[in-house]
């Protein structure tokens, strides 16, 4: 690049791009577009993989609220049918209708190792499944839901395909709709059990008194059994720029059903894990308060940055605010995680 671009003041040589499946995406600054051409046919020149090159002409979500972006093919072919692997999971989908983000594999995976086997999950704006299909596969009941028919299509498709079907089940709804509604369906719902049997036994080789060996069956492991509860485990909202708002649905989401939870038995109210936007402050607690006015706003009830397990606050909060990836100079995406409040959940 620093070779064929001419030298522009105070310009940095276009370095960066992200990948997903054949198709290579760029986000060009304006100084470069006149160079666009150009750049896009020495990156599919220089990696073997990229068939085709876009940039992105406008912000996401700019034109649809399934948060996919404007773009214009710049080099090779015109199609993005894409076929991504992430966490040893397979997905196919049209990377023009439904959104993907290939740098959030390390988010994915972190807080997807926070579920353990037989848990419950609310996925409320799952896309493609790149939560839900994972989970599935660690034996984690996922209800995965996404307002976009694409998404929704594509992640039925990703079900099928890594044969977790038994685990993970779509929705194609309104988030708000379908938190209340998810609650109340697996009160009502039917008993669900899914045995895993077990491999064919292993056989060792066991030695003769002539100094042969015969083949010797061992025996077979037992059964893995797994429960559907009844109740919600953890709820995932991976929609930043707005999922902060639909926490309003929390409010009653268990009302007249205390005797479901602690300390009636051992089960716990459901973590919530929220994806959201804060300013890039100096003080990163400026952000981290932020965050939580606009929880405590939406939910009901106040929850302060110190309603940590180790803060002086309300530890039973157990609040943890991770810090995601910068998005810009300005611009920072968190994880906020907490545990629904009584006062909220069980609100007439």
């Amino acid at each position: 690049m620093s070779a064929i671009l001419p030298e522009q003041e105070n310009a940095e040589v276009p370095q960066g791009f992200t990948q997903v499946g054949h198709v290579l995406h760029l986000n060009l600054r304006e100084h470069w577009l006149p160079f666009k051409t150009l750049i896009a046919e020495v990156l599919k020149d220089k990696n073997p993989t990229v068939r085709t090159v876009i940039n992105k002409t406008e912000d996401v979500g700019s034109h649809s609220q399934f948060r996919t972006f404007p773009f214009e093919l710049l080099a090779g072919e015109n199609d993005l049918n894409v076929v991504q692997h992430e966490q040893d999971c397979e997905f196919h989908f049209d990377y023009a209708r439904v959104y993907w983000n290939s740098r959030l594999e390390t988010e994915h995976r972190r807080l997807v190792e926070k579920f353990r086997p037989g848990q419950m999950v609310c996925d409320v704006m799952a896309g493609v499944g790149p939560f839900a299909v994972p989970a599935g596969k660690k034996r984690i009941f996922v209800w995965a839901n996404d307002l976009n028919p694409h998404g929704y299509e594509a992640m039925t498709d990703a079900v099928q395909r890594n044969k977790v079907k038994d685990f993970v089940t779509p929705h194609n709804m309104d988030g708000r709709e379908f938190i209340r509604d998810s609650a109340k369906r697996l009160l009502d719902a039917e008993p669900v059990t899914v045995t895993i049997q077990p491999k064919g036994g292993r056989r060792d080789k066991k030695r003769k008194a002539d100094g042969s060996q015969e083949p010797q069956s061992q025996p077979q492991p037992p059964a893995q059994v797994y429960k559907r509860p009844s109740v919600v485990d953890h709820y995932v909202m991976n929609l930043p720029a707005t999922a902060i708002e639909f926490l309003d649905a929390f409010q009653g989401v268990y009302a007249g059903q205390e005797s479901q939870f602690a300390p009636h038995t051992e089960q716990k109210l459901p973590m919530v894990h929220v994806y959201c936007f804060s300013g890039h402050s100096e003080n990163e607690v400026d952000d981290h308060v932020d965050i939580c006015e606009r929880i405590s706003e939406r939910i009901g009830y106040t929850i302060t940055p110190e309603d940590r397990v180790d803060g002086s606050g309300n530890a039973a909060i157990e609040l943890a605010i991770f810090n995601v990836r910068l998005v810009s100079p300005k611009k920072q995406m968190f994880c906020a995680s907490f545990r629904i409040p009584p006062e909220a959940a069980f609100r007439k």
